[in-house]
């Protein structure tokens, strides 16, 4: 910057020499001219003249010589103006370095007290490292244990308040929750069930036709057995006839055709004429009758459920399931109600009331062959639904309403909670003594296989399963925790109908002897 300066310095007065020399050239010339001029005149002039010139000479180098003088006032004007813009200039720049120079120094300056803080910082830092040291040894000493055994106690100090936490919080989410959703649901469900009241039995499927007498027995087995041959042939059902007093046992897997023979055998004895003959007739004209009521029971469910546009197929399909039972409940009616709850709850959270009324009618229609066809009653009804044009929606209903695939519509869940609200009701269904002690035996053992537990409970039928556990075992938050895994184990590796309560129980006595 300073050279920069210098070079526009010596720029500046190069200039100002050269219009020196410029303006003193021209002044000489002026001079020169005027000699000249002065000379002419006095060599043509005559002597009187030469006095005139003279003058004239006097006169132009008088007014030369005050050009000359005012020029050279003006250079050494200028030339002053010019040093004293170069002294001002040197001054700045000079200002302008010792600046430079004086936050040079404050720089060193400063660098020299970070190095100097720096240090005392690596010092104060090693000092802190060596008396951390030397407390961790005095409480190692006076505690009795190592930093990685205090880090373990403290950890699991942790680990025992946030348990703590964290079991209350869900204690506190789950019942605010369930209050929430209890008053909800409580108030669609009883809306639902009140408004589809229905008068409900235990309903067994008939397998016994009364005889008049003993005698009879005889004539339906018939010369050499052909009468029993020929009805069982015709109906693909078993006649079972023992010592039971005036009674015929009827055995098959199929309620239709075990419908058929019934009411084959029934006319058949109110008759009295039994033979081949009559027995084949007596078998088509009950068909035709059971068929009649297959169809006619289908079209009045279809037509009480408020669901249109059912293949026919289909129709006939729903009207099989009259003589189909389930834990003693019939299917059919079994059905129509669940549509009726899935619809009336549907309208209560604007959902889709036809589709879950048309869902909870087919929800159980693979029940209608599941004895003639491989599979569970799900996977049936679902390839049903399939084959007739159903709706998928309708489809992934009937594959969920018992859990085997996850529900992703609103109105699976409501078919699926229909269900378990049907089948749920007191006396809508019977278990053989057998399954019932089966499954009260299990509950008690899922209980029993947790840490802690000290007995188990299963009452209420199998509805409700009170565990009681050890007090020194299991803490009051571990309780919350264990309620739920049993929930858990309980639905992964059990079937039942409706739900079941897990309640446990912890108890803390202090026995003590005044002798």
């Amino acid at each position: 910057m300073v050279v920069v300066f210098l070079l526009g310095v010596l720029a500046a007065f190069l200039a100002f020499r050269y219009g020196y020399s410029y303006r003193k050239n021209f002044a000489e010339v002026k001079i020169g001219s005027a000699e000249e001029e002065a000379e002419r005149i006095l060599s043509e002039a005559s002597s009187s003249a030469e006095k005139d010139a003279e003058n004239i000479k006097k006169e132009k180098l008088i007014e030369a010589k005050e050009e000359i003088h005012k020029l050279r006032s003006e250079l050494d004007k200028e030339i002053k103006e010019r040093r004293n813009e170069l002294q001002r200039q040197e001054r700045r720049v000079q200002q302008k370095e010792d600046t430079i120079d004086k936050k040079g120094r404050m720089i060193e300056k400063r660098e020299e007290q970070i190095q100097r803080k720096m240090n005392e910082a690596e010092e104060i830092q090693a000092e802190v490292e060596r008396v951390k040291k030397l407390q961790i040894a005095q409480l190692e000493k006076i505690a009795t244990m190592t930093a990685s055994q205090a880090k373990d106690l403290l950890l699991k100090e942790v680990e025992a308040d946030v348990k703590h936490e964290s079991a209350l919080l869900i204690k506190s989410v789950e019942e605010q929750a369930k209050e929430e959703a209890d008053e909800k649901a409580r108030k669609i469900i009883t809306g639902a069930i009140q408004r589809c009241a229905a008068d409900h039995v235990t309903e067994t499927t008939v397998s016994v036709v009364p005889l008049p007498n003993d005698e009879m027995k005889g004539r339906i087995i018939g010369r050499e057995g052909r009468n029993i041959r020929t009805i069982e042939t015709l109906t693909g059902i078993d006649l079972i006839i023992d010592d039971t007093p005036e009674a015929v046992i009827l055995s098959g897997f199929d309620p239709v055709r075990r419908e058929v023979a019934r009411r084959s055998l029934e006319k058949l004895i109110n008759d009295g004429r039994i033979h081949p003959g009559r027995i084949e007739e007596m078998v088509e004209k009950s068909r035709k009758e059971v068929n009649q009521i297959v169809k006619k029971e289908g079209e009045k469910a279809v037509f009480d459920t408020n669901v249109h546009g059912l293949n026919p197929e289909l129709i006939r399909l729903i009207g099989r399931l009259k003589f189909r039972t389930s834990y003693g409940q019939n299917v059919l009616q079994h059905s129509i109600e669940v549509s009726h709850l899935a619809g009336l709850m549907a309208a209560e959270l604007n959902a889709d009331v036809a589709l879950a009324k048309r869902a909870g009618l087919l929800h159980d229609v693979g029940k209608a062959i599941d004895h003639e066809v491989e599979g569970s009653h799900v996977t049936i009804g679902a390839d049903i639904a399939k084959k007739y044009k159903e709706n998928e929606k309708v489809v992934h209903c009937i594959l969920a309403h018992h859990g085997d695939i996850e529900p992703l519509t609103i109105e699976a869940c409501l078919v699926q909670a229909a269900d378990s609200i049907s089948a749920a009701r007191p006396g809508a269904r019977r278990e053989n003594l057998e399954n019932y002690i089966k499954r009260l035996e299990q509950l008690e053992e899922i209980s029993n296989s947790f840490d802690g537990v000290d007995r188990s409970f299963a009452i209420q039928a199998g509805r409700e399963v009170r565990i009681m556990v050890k007090a020194d075992k299991v803490s009051d938050d571990d309780t919350v925790l264990m309620a739920k895994d049993i929930v858990k184990k309980i639905e992964e590796t059990m079937e039942y109908p409706g739900q079941i309560k897990v309640n446990v129980i912890r108890e803390l006595r202090a026995i003590e002897y005044a002798k």
